[in-house]
């Protein structure tokens, strides 16, 4: 039994929610952050690798910077999960390829190489509900992406009634991530453990911001003692049923 915690990103160098001066020392060099953040946390969660897929010779770096057991955990890239704002960022509208999955692949190599590659995350948006296209979708993904311990975070509530995406996911060892977030009608509830992976995701529980704020102050939330021994508590029930559990920070505003 493993347990890895960490946050989503390391480097929030600008904004009023900035690290700088806060979690990093202020004349602590870019490229230095992240051997920083490795002597003090365990994993991080990778997201610029939604906004473009991650390069493999940037992949080879981080594996020098970071000691033997640390893992890095990959936001798989947003043309596979959010085709909409893919296309709207000036993406191609068409469907995925083989050429985009080897893509992805090869940013993965050399962090899997190394065995410093904890699992691979795909994030749906709110709006992925559960019908037969999705499901094909997911399955396809499942599919693909088979050789990486695969993290699936689904949000809609939609998707606590499907019992095919479970058994899916329980088939094929993928993770059903849990979500910590403000929870309104159509939010998800509750999901099962499927996999020998645990992947928490805390995103915090502002729920004024949620919609009406920016990528800052959506995520301005700092849990209380009470709140963390609640997460802690579900994460050591679940870390005593897996090989490895990761949990991971998304309320990142000021560190």
């Amino acid at each position: 039994m493993s347990i890895y915690v960490g946050t989503s990103g390391w480097t929030y160098p600008q904004g009023v929610g900035k690290w700088d001066g806060l979690f990093y020392p202020s004349d602590l060099a870019d490229r230095d952050k992240l051997a920083y953040y490795a002597e003090r946390l365990g994993a991080v969660e990778v997201n610029s690798s939604f906004y473009r897929p991650l390069n493999p010779h940037v992949a080879r770096s981080w594996v020098s910077k970071t000691p033997p057991e640390f893992r890095f955990c990959i936001k798989l890239f947003q043309k596979f999960t959010h085709p909409k704002m893919y296309a709207e960022a000036g993406g191609e509208a068409e469907g995925l390829s083989e050429a985009d999955f080897e893509t992805v692949r090869q940013g993965l190599d050399p962090l899997a190489e190394s065995g410093k590659l904890g699992a691979l995350l795909a994030q749906f948006p709110p709006s992925f509900k559960a019908d037969d296209a999705s499901l094909t979708q997911l399955e396809d993904l499942v599919s693909q992406l088979r050789d990486y311990a695969l993290a699936i975070e689904l949000r809609h509530r939609s998707w606590n009634e499907n019992h095919q995406v479970r058994r899916l996911f329980e088939e094929h060892g993928v993770a059903w991530v849990m979500i910590d977030e403000p929870k309104f009608r159509t939010s998800i509830r509750d999901v099962p453990l499927t996999s020998r992976l645990g992947y928490f995701r805390f995103h915090g529980r502002n729920y004024d911001q949620w919609w009406k704020g920016d990528r800052e102050t959506r995520y301005n939330y700092l849990y209380s003692p009470a709140e963390q021994a609640e997460l802690g508590s579900e994460v050591k029930e679940v870390a005593e049923q897996t090989a490895d559990t990761y949990a991971f920070y998304n309320n990142y505003y000021k560190a």
